[in-house]
């Protein structure tokens, strides 16, 4: 590859690609060139030469991961893209990386770099075969398929495996973890997945991570990122509005039962085959899966019913009966277990790895046993299988900017939805970007001629009683109106049921065929496989369908949120945001709470439009968007949808749009 030093080149070459008789033109027929996707492309290609940092919000249909892509792939520079979630990677990787490559003719080497669950183990593969307990048939068929394919496969990326549940319980079976990896002492090191991942990627012009394995990495140097990072030119952050919760989850400390309960199988295993007879070991391990077991009771406290995941403020659980108990008594039994395996370590790699592990999890009981380091939040996350201890760092201003003058490159971050400003202060404020090269590149799509929204100002609020069947019982005469055709967006898994409920007893009382898809019923892909197969289909979802579904045409035409995506007060990390703030003399609500909402608001209503002639309804079903000052600012930060004052309006603009659909359904089948 050949490095332009001349920026101007770049650029030009930039434009010359995206033009209408360009390399993109000519190796797709559907091409057409947008102006602010060229607008952006020539920004990234000025960061590159420039070395700079460029912050940039490009609204739905700019075409953003093409407009980076383009200036990487041309000026010949090594690069790092990183993108929130490994559907997200495999879909660039796989699709987006080779279609460019193609049309631009560059000799470009790329690779996918993925964390250890996603690679195979072939050790642990083998002692699965034979010590490992599974928990039913399905799982069983699940490893035999798995067994089968570990035969051909050259990746080792678990996602090949046709049919298996990323939710498997066979996945941590077959894959390694930071904690049990035994490196270079493995019998199968040779034929490691994942050092083959890694070497793969060192050797790569264009290397293609996630943002959880990018600071799981920075964080731990465990996957490669924190060795590949100093010898790229160019670090790509897409989605970055995800970047800094992703941080959040990989720069702190945390401690969970499952994680000890999973030391303690590993135990078992590793020492009635290593060393059978020379220790208690059925007692040993069982003292620590006991003592992690009592840790989770401890943490439920009075809760029993927990459904998905609950965030309990450390202050619910330290200084009351139990809690610090158990962490003693879990520091205790895998203290024990250290000095057993003290006994036998060099036995064999597993036993001297085991006692490092004991060691590991003693120093975190102790830890979290004790005061919390300044400058940090802790809290419990728990669930109806396991708690996880967590303390966290409350903002990735301080390690950003370490990774960014450890090395001068070109950091690019991009997002449809950064902020409500244009300085994009949700997003630069708590990355520390605020000296970058900041941009707003506006979406294409007309919005005033085909969106709308409405905000009924006749619903009960959220805390008052039936707002929530309310809610439901208005999607379902709207869904009607459409034939389906909708999405109903909760902004918590509580009341999703409800809405739900009254969805479908409202869709009953008026005689319409609405088939209502509940989150929770079938893993997601089914849910949108079905949602889009077929009519008279309404989804009704929480966080997880708020961003990244993408449902262009006819099959997604109106959208409701249930109210006002505020932080939850309670939550432990918001709180200690918000006290932080206070202590700086600032307005924790309008800096805070409504940016935060405000961000939220344009990820829930960028599911509506997603290509150039889609028409839809955006509804947001709390009175407070109509009636509270801060309502303004809210709306402004949507995309520029027309308004909408009434019900009578809002079932006029659904009539026509029922029309287009009935008049392209005809000129279809004619």
């Amino acid at each position: 590859m050949t490095t332009r030093e001349d920026a101007s080149a770049l650029v030009s070459d930039v434009a010359r690609a995206f033009d209408n008789g360009g390399p993109l033109a000519r190796s797709d027929s559907r091409y057409r060139c947008r102006p602010g996707q060229i607008e952006l492309a020539e920004r990234v290609a000025r960061a590159l030469d420039e070395r700079a940092t460029l912050v940039v919000e490009a609204g739905t249909g700019v075409g953003k991961t093409f407009a980076y892509l383009v200036p990487l792939l041309l000026s010949g520079r090594r690069a790092l893209v990183s993108t929130a979630t490994k559907s997200l990677q495999d879909q660039l990787y796989l699709r987006d990386l080779p279609r460019l490559v193609n049309a631009l003719g560059v000799p470009v080497h790329g690779a996918l770099l993925k964390g250890r669950a996603s690679y195979l183990c072939r050790y642990r593969l083998d002692q699965a075969r034979t010590t490992a307990q599974l928990p039913d048939r399905s799982a069983v068929r699940a490893l035999a398929r798995v067994e089968t394919w570990a035969a051909s496969t050259r990746s080792g990326d678990l996602a090949e495996v046709e049919g298996l549940d990323e939710r498997s319980p066979v996945i941590p079976l077959v894959t390694s973890t930071r904690d049990n990896c035994l490196g270079t002492e493995c019998p199968q090191f040779r034929a490691c997945h994942v050092v083959q991942a890694r070497r793969e990627a060192m050797a790569a012009d264009l290397v293609v991570v996630n943002h959880h394995l990018f600071f799981a990495d920075v964080a731990l140097r465990d996957s490669g990122v924190a060795e590949l990072l100093p010898t790229v030119d160019a670090a790509v952050f897409d989605e970055a509005h995800q970047l800094v919760d992703a941080a959040l989850q990989f720069l702190g400390t945390t401690l969970g039962t499952s994680q000890l309960i999973e030391f303690a199988r590993d135990l078992l295993a590793a020492g009635q085959a290593h060393a059978r007879g020379l220790a208690p070991w059925p007692q040993v391990a069982s003292r620590a899966e006991l003592a992690a077991r009592e840790l989770r009771l401890a943490c439920a406290g009075p809760l029993r019913d927990v459904r998905g995941v609950r965030k309990l403020r450390w202050d619910e659980r330290a200084g009351k009966l139990g809690l610090e108990p158990a962490l003693s008594a879990v520091a205790s039994a895998v203290e024990a277990a250290a000095e057993t395996l003290g006994g036998v370590a060099e036995m064999s790699p597993d036993l001297a790895r085991l006692q490092q592990r004991a060691a590991e999890l003693a120093l975190l009981a102790r830890t979290f046993d004790g005061d919390a380091a300044a400058g940090t939040v802790r809290w419990i996350d728990l669930t109806a299988q396991q708690a996880r201890l967590v303390e966290s760092p409350l903002d990735i201003r301080r390690l950003l900017g370490e990774q960014r003058r450890a090395a001068p490159k070109a950091w690019i971050f991009t997002s449809a939805t950064l902020g409500d400003d244009d300085k994009l202060g949700w997003f630069t404020a708590a990355a520390g970007l605020e000296d970058a090269d900041i941009a707003r590149v506006p979406s294409p799509f007309d919005y005033p001629a085909h969106a709308r929204v409405w905000c009924p100002s006749r619903l009960p609020r959220p805390n008052e009683p039936g707002h929530p069947e309310a809610v439901g019982a208005l999607a379902a005469r709207l869904a009607a109106a459409l034939g389906g055709r909708t999405f109903v967006l909760t902004t918590t898994l509580r009341v999703l049921p409800v809405v739900a409920q009254a969805l479908a007893d409202e869709a009953a009382a008026l005689g319409a065929s609405l088939d209502v898809l509940t989150q929770g019923s079938q893993p997601r892909r089914a849910l949108l496989e079905r949602y889009r197969d077929g009519e008279g289909r309404v989804l009704v979802g929480s966080q997880t369908f708020w961003e990244g579904i993408d449902i262009p045409g006819e099959a997604l035409q109106c959208v409701l949120i249930d109210k006002l995506p505020f932080p939850p007060p309670n939550d432990p990390l918001v709180e200690a945001r918000v006290k932080l703030l206070q202590q700086q003399g600032r307005n924790a609500f309008d800096e805070y709470f409504v940016a935060e909402a405000a961000v939220s608001l344009k990820q829930g209503a960028g599911r509506l439009i997603r290509t150039e002639t889609d028409l839809g309804l955006l509804v947001v079903c709390d009175p407070r968007m109509a009636r509270m000052s801060y309502g303004a600012r809210l709306l402004a930060a949507l995309p520029p949808m027309g308004r909408i004052e009434s019900e009578a309006e809002a079932f006029a603009w659904l009539a026509t749009i029922a029309t287009r659909n009935a008049t392209t359904a005809g000129l279809s089948r004619a």
